[in-house]
């Protein structure tokens, strides 16, 4: 019996050792045969994210190829949530900012502080930015209610990022850059730039102590650069971050939170063709926690933009404006100039006066802002002028064209003009006796036009302006003001009612039209060419950063004008005769090109007294145009003040430019 149990109890633990194996047996199928590849994955357990990597912003050139906008390599210092400690770690994440914003003190480097929150008499107190002061205390930041104090939002901060072991302004410090982590979504695929363009000094420290600064990294960046920041700023524009309401719009696009973009100007316009396409760094990180990285799409440069503008022309125009206006006062004196090819609605050139900087635009963006003369203000572009006498030559089109005079036809100047009740003066009271167009248009007789606009009317007067482009946009790819016609509806906007001689007014540039310098430009450029109206622009070309191919951007005649060649003809006779016999001549004389033009003078009000400012249109040569230039010189007194700028302008560009490479040399300088 014993030995038939001993038996039986041997079987028994044969099973289960035999069950034992096989079920360790199909375990062990069952991890390397049948689910083999997820235990493999589980095993691993690879992470892997991506990085996009800055492409260099495109140059921007003049029409001869000179590079006036370019990149300059420099280095910003950046967190990497690949190598820094977690979120949960703050005493580690406080610990290493500090050390960082030593090293930068040390090297005098300004960390990034957007934080809206300073010292004022020992006291914290909001920044005046407003907008940052609701970002900061949005639910996704320190979620505070809108009603909270800089105070309550400064606890807030220091609990949040457990820095109460540090004093005031160190816990404000280190707060920015934790703050700048937090509104920046800083993560893997996203590194946050706490410190820009940065000395050498301050790249050898970090990357030669790893351990001090862990997670700190030198990124190579690309930093705009002038080769004369002071040349055409109203025409090239700033680049600036990306805000978050831009991002918002532009994410799906492949822009980044860090990303750079055109604030203004040509910068702005040509946003597309500049940027270039951003490559990506793949980074992985293996179970153990060792850290990859793998460029995996290069970069694209962005493209070149050609502008038609000639940088030295550009320098003379400049110049010569700063010198007039200053001549006329040094605390108001303003004003702009625009150059034009009457054959292809190129500018040449345009000046903005007073002028800035844009090397230091930025740094001196506050000073700028409050200064009363506004140099920032775009005057050739966005400045609105009512165009006073040279709103003469349109008028006299006009009324050849409708018949209501001819070549030949007279009027009396007796110096005075009695339009029902109302008297209205000619210029300067003076007495100009029996005027045909064209001296009419030398001597900008008042009364001949006051008589050419009593017949016209104001319908058909702002008709032929709207042929010549005035009051609407000429097209540029910058900012313009569109100005206005004088109008029944444009004296009910101001609360007045139309008056009868209100078009008397109008028919010599006065009443309620406002124009700009480009537009008057162009309107010159379209009697030049015997009218065709061209659209005007800044862009000639953009050049492939890839092949190096050139897209011209081609000419765009909006309309030819339903006007006779012999009207253009008598109109620029009498706009020679202001060139020749008027006090302008003096000016005009000293240089070899001959010239067509027309002054004008308009009055404006200052601090309650009565100014006026000048104007003048030009086209040259007279007989064959290939220039227009308008300029308008505000608290002038009149338009032969003017002069000055238009025959220097017309000077070099007849005489000194030796500036003729080929466009289509142009991208070589880019290789």
């Amino acid at each position: 019996m014993k030995s038939r149990y001993s038996s039986i109890r041997s079987v028994i633990a044969l099973v289960l050792v035999a069950i034992m194996i096989g079920g360790f047996g199909y375990e062990l199928f069952n991890i390397q045969i049948l689910k083999h590849e997820f235990y493999t994955e589980q095993n691993n357990n690879v992470t892997t994210y991506t990085v996009p990597l800055e492409a260099a912003r495109g140059d921007i050139v003049d029409r001869n190829g000179n590079v006036l906008v370019t990149n300059r390599q420099g280095n910003s210092i950046i967190l990497d949530a690949a190598y820094f400690p977690s979120r949960s770690d703050n005493k580690q994440r406080n610990e290493i900012i500090h050390n960082l914003l030593k090293l930068f003190y040390k090297y005098k480097e300004e960390a990034v502080n957007n934080l809206p929150l300073t010292l004022k008499g020992g006291k914290i107190a909001f920044t005046d930015d407003e907008e940052e002061i609701e970002k900061m205390k949005r639910e996704d930041v320190f979620n505070l209610q809108k009603y909270a104090t800089a105070q309550n939002c400064f606890d807030t901060m220091v609990e949040m990022y457990e820095l109460e072991n540090y004093d005031i302004n160190t816990a404000l410090k280190i707060g920015a850059v934790r703050y700048e982590l937090t509104t920046q979504y800083f993560s893997i695929e996203n590194p946050v730039t706490i410190a820009e363009n940065v000395k050498n000094e301050t790249v050898a420290a970090i990357k030669e102590d790893k351990k001090t600064y862990l997670g700190a990294d030198v990124m190579p960046v690309s930093y705009r650069e002038y080769t004369d920041s002071t040349i055409a700023p109203h025409i090239l524009g700033t680049v600036r971050k990306i805000n978050g309401e831009e991002y918002n719009e532009l994410k799906d696009d492949g822009y980044g939170i860090n990303d750079i973009i055109g604030e203004s100007g040509i910068e702005s316009a040509m946003e597309k063709e500049l940027r270039g396409v951003p490559g990506e760094l793949t980074i992985t990180i293996d179970s153990e926690g060792n850290v990859t990285e793998e460029i995996t799409k290069n970069p694209i440069r962005g493209n070149t933009v050609m502008l038609t503008i000639d940088k030295d022309l550009q320098r003379v125009a400049q110049d010569k404006l700063k010198e007039i206006c200053d001549g006329v006062s040094l605390t108001k004196g303003a004003g702009a100039v625009a150059v034009q090819d009457v054959n292809n609605g190129e500018i040449l050139a345009a000046a903005s006066y007073p002028t800035f900087d844009l090397q230091d635009y930025y740094d001196n963006y506050e000073k700028l802002a409050k200064n009363k003369r506004n140099p920032m203000w775009n005057r050739f572009a966005l400045g609105l002028y009512a165009p006073g006498s040279t709103f003469k030559p349109l008028m006299s089109c006009a009324a050849l064209e409708e018949g209501i005079v001819d070549e030949d036809t007279v009027f009396r100047c007796s110096g005075l003009f009695q339009y029902y009740d109302v008297p209205f003066r000619c210029m300067d009271g003076k007495i100009h006796g029996y005027e045909n167009v064209r001296l009419a248009l030398r001597d900008s007789c008042n009364i001949f036009f006051y008589n050419c606009a009593d017949a016209l009317g104001i319908t058909k007067i702002n008709e032929y302006g709207k042929m010549f482009g005035l009051g609407e946009k000429t097209g540029v790819e910058i900012p313009e003001a569109a100005g206005t016609f004088a109008s029944p509806a444009v004296a009910e906007q101001y609360g007045r009612a139309w008056q009868m001689g209100d078009t008397i007014q109008a028919g010599i540039g006065q009443s309620y039209h406002l124009f700009t310098p480009l537009q008057l430009a162009n309107y010159c450029a379209t009697i030049a060419n015997n009218g065709t109206r061209y659209e005007s622009h800044f862009v000639k070309a953009i050049i492939n950063s890839s092949n190096k191919s050139i897209d011209e951007t081609g000419i765009n005649a909006v309309e030819d004008l339903p006007i006779s060649d012999k009207t253009f003809t008598t109109v620029k006779e009498g706009m020679r005769l202001v060139a020749t016999e008027q006090g302008i001549r003096f000016v005009f004389n000293k240089i070899d090109t001959p010239v067509a033009c027309k002054t004008g003078t308009s009055q404006v009000w200052v601090n309650g007294k009565k100014e006026n400012n000048g104007f003048l249109i030009t086209m040259a040569p007279y007989k064959n145009p290939e220039i227009a230039v308008a300029s308008a010189i505000e608290l002038a007194g009149s338009g032969t003040e003017t002069a000055e700028i238009t025959s220097a302008i017309i000077d070099y560009y007849y005489s000194n430019n030796t500036d003729k490479t080929p466009a289509q040399e142009a991208g070589a300088l880019l290789d």
